[in-house]
């Protein structure tokens, strides 16, 4: 298992009219959370589709609400890998509040694209070895 935490504060130009983090918002911060695991491992988004010519698509997203994040409250974003990659990778996140208490749950399912092909594959050698070193 792999987990990686990212802080991000919330904009006034991200809440609704209570003040609250609307809620079509909580992809974008599963999004910073992946981007940013996969940073933190060696691996850029901006290098795997442009070197590696490969994409990462969304098959699936669920989220939880279990409580509200508001104007500038400063979030800590938690990225979980419980499984190496293959055919699919799988994020799970939490979302703390300031007093890490937990207001979201969500999970992200994506596949790998060659873009070239536009077909399904496997996790590339050069990422799985990335990877093995969190694993």
């Amino acid at each position: 298992m792999f987990q990686f935490d990212f802080k991000k504060r919330v904009r006034y130009a991200e809440t609704d009219k209570m003040g609250y983090l609307y809620y079509g918002h909580y992809a974008k911060l599963y999004e910073i959370g992946r981007v940013e695991t996969m940073r933190s491992l060696g691996i850029a988004y901006k290098d795997l589709e442009d070197k590696e010519k490969i994409m990462l698509p969304v098959l699936s997203l669920q989220s939880r609400y279990l409580a509200p994040a508001y104007y500038d409250e400063e979030l800590t974003i938690r990225s979980i890998l419980e499984e190496l990659p293959y055919k699919m990778i799988h994020f799970k996140h939490e979302i703390f509040n300031e007093k890490m208490e937990l207001i979201n749950t969500g999970e992200v399912k994506l596949f790998f694209i060659n873009m070239e092909t536009g077909k399904r594959i496997s996790i590339p050698d050069n990422l799985k070895t990335k990877f093995n070193t969190a694993f």
